[in-house]
């Protein structure tokens, strides 16, 4: 072989190894599931923050209701995270928290996110029941952010009675149960200042347990929805 054919397997072999290196991802980082912000927030990534009910308060991650049984928190959180390509912040919080505290911290991570870099609609706000208010009240405060916000089953004649009441800005998604005694949204809905409104009704017949377990009929659709917003460009 001479000089001449050397020079060309080289080159051949550099273009290639350049072309894995192009097809690479910049950041190959797995998201990750987190107790509380992160210390190190990436910018370029999705950012999810569940908020729990009410019952999962205290130290039992599978606490029971006698009427709709098992509130699995652990597989809530693995079901969000597993097909959601995203960072998921799902804190418990303590026995007999302090609410006020807890929405200032959600505003709190939601600025901290923001000036790192990530973009308000890689920025999500989840809550189901007593999570859905606590996440209502910080979206409201965050309204001009433009951030996502998902509810849960809080809704009553399609409004949530707050005072000062609530306005959302942003996106916003709201699913409920058909079988529930809470519903539709739509009324804080029209009273907010939004980019977006989405609703989704289920109809599992298991009432506000529905949201105790990862149920496809709220997981599936809700993950569709970050998704879709977490591909926009800004």
């Amino acid at each position: 072989m001479n000089r001449s054919q050397h020079t060309i397997i080289e080159l051949c072999s550099f273009k290639a190894v350049l072309l894995v290196a192009m097809l690479i991802p910049i950041s190959s980082r797995a998201v990750e599931i987190y107790d509380g912000l992160p210390a190190a927030i990436h910018g370029n990534e999705s950012y999810v923050i569940y908020s729990h009910g009410r019952i999962v308060e205290g130290n039992n991650s599978t606490p029971i209701s006698p009427e709709y049984g098992v509130y699995d928190f652990p597989a809530v959180k693995r079901a969000l995270f597993e097909g959601g390509n995203f960072n998921l912040i799902a804190p418990q919080r303590p026995e007999n928290p302090d609410y006020g505290q807890y929405v200032d911290t959600l505003v709190s991570w939601v600025r901290q996110l923001l000036k790192a870099g990530v973009k308000p609609n890689r920025i999500t706000l989840v809550g189901f029941s007593r999570g859905g208010q606590l996440t209502a009240a910080a979206s409201s405060r965050l309204e001009h952010e433009e951030i996502n916000t998902v509810i849960l089953a809080i809704c009553d004649k399609g409004d949530f009675v707050s005072d000062p009441p609530w306005v959302l800005g942003g996106n916003f998604l709201s699913i409920y149960e058909t079988s529930d005694v809470v519903g539709s949204c739509a009324g804080l809905a029209k009273r907010s200042r939004l980019k977006s409104f989405k609703e989704i009704a289920i109809s599992t017949g298991r009432k506000h347990g529905a949201f105790f377990q990862p149920l496809p009929e709220w997981v599936s659709p809700l993950e569709t929805w970050i998704a879709n917003l977490n591909a926009r460009e800004r």
